[in-house]
């Protein structure tokens, strides 16, 4: 960060540097991957598999927070796992489906958006570089 000392909100938007872009994009991959792997997971072993599956996408996205160290990398992981599940969803003309319905499908699916906004939220924000200093002052 420069030697500006205007609040954070106050400084211009700058575009993600190409290392960070890439982290993204990566985590965005990543989410798919669980994503995909939730949902062949979780009917397999249930209830297990669903608790599984469940805390694999919420260690992603906290982790995704904290390894970004904001907010960006929750919701990328967020975006890679619905946008996964998502398709994963679509039957195939012929017929074949990976979610069956039953109670355990459709808690994978809401229990995994609500797990998604739930880190994103509680993910930390992006602070300054400058060292422990309040936002307000």
């Amino acid at each position: 960060m420069s030697g500006d000392r205007s609040p954070l909100m106050a400084q211009p938007l700058r575009p993600p540097s190409a290392a960070r872009f890439a982290a993204f994009l990566g985590l965005l991959l990543l989410g798919a991957v669980v994503g995909a792997a939730g949902a062949l997971v979780q009917p397999a072993w249930f209830p297990g598999g669903l608790l599984l599956a469940l805390a694999g996408e919420a260690g992603l996205c906290l982790g995704a927070a904290r390894a970004l160290r904001g907010r960006g990398g929750a919701v990328a992981a967020a975006g890679g796992w619905v946008l996964a599940v998502v398709l994963l969803t679509a039957s195939r003309p012929e017929g074949d489906f990976l979610f069956a319905a039953g109670s355990g499908s459709y808690l994978f699916l809401l229990g995994g958006i609500a797990v998604a906004v739930i880190c994103a939220t509680l993910a930390p924000g992006r602070q300054p570089d400058d060292g422990p200093v309040r936002l307000g002052k």
